[in-house]
């Protein structure tokens, strides 16, 4: 099994919304990204769709952009971002959600010998404080990311590898500490995969979080194509 990860989809089949406003690399971006997957993942592989799929605001909407999602091959991992707006109760989601789609919501989830949590993220602070409505909202996701790894833990076999999902990034420049790294930190997962930020590319972006390796997986750095983290077998 082979693990590969893309946030940031921005589909909107059902409610249309141009992402050429950000970019010209965006034009026709859902073709391109269904033509990479395709050429890249096989059934047996897995993928992890960190934050910002649909611009749906309704969950049945949504599911007319992630059905031709589920349709790709792999096992798909789902996350919230900050403008899956359509996301319900997890009880909701999971019920709706086609064969194939797992989301992890204040939890965690086994696939092979792969464990996966996460949690959305917030604003984090950089060269300036942040205010007390951003600071609550991140101890609030700090919280929720506690929870999964909590569960990762209850999950995780022996030589299972722990893949830490957050849609926002991790830290921001200078990277200080925050409530999201500490939970990092006493995690220790093998790798950190994150996404939200457009036009950085992957190489430019935050690489690692005290020594664990940090992934910036958003559509358009990675040319759409889902980014390879790991082949079990090798």
């Amino acid at each position: 099994m082979r693990v590969y990860a893309i946030a940031d989809l921005h589909l909107a089949f059902c409610t249309p919304k141009p992402m050429t406003v950000f970019g010209p690399q965006w034009a026709g971006h859902p073709q391109a990204i269904f033509d990479e997957w395709r050429a890249a993942v096989r059934d047996e592989d897995l993928v992890l769709l960190p934050g910002d799929l649909s611009w749906a605001m309704r969950l049945p909407e949504a599911m007319q952009d992630l059905a031709p999602v589920a349709a790709l091959p792999g096992t798909k991992v789902l996350l919230r971002g900050n403008h899956d707006y359509w996301w319900p109760t997890a009880s909701k989601l999971r019920a709706a959600l086609p064969d194939g789609m797992l989301a992890v919501v204040n939890d965690a989830v086994r696939v092979g010998n792969v464990v996966v949590c996460g949690s959305r993220g917030w604003i984090t602070p950089g060269f300036e404080p942040l205010g007390a409505d951003d600071q609550r909202l991140l101890d609030r996701e700090a919280e929720r990311l506690s929870l999964s790894v909590q569960a990762a833990r209850s999950i995780r076999q022996p030589g299972d590898h722990l893949i830490l999902m957050l849609h926002y990034p991790p830290a921001n420049p200078p990277y200080p500490a925050n409530p999201i790294t500490r939970v990092i930190d006493d995690a220790r997962p093998d790798q950190i995969v994150y996404g939200h930020l457009h036009g950085v590319a992957p190489e430019r972006a935050m690489r690692h979080v005290n020594g664990v390796p940090a992934h910036l997986v958003a559509a358009d750095g990675l040319k759409f194509r889902p980014r390879l983290l790991l082949d079990t077998h090798t």
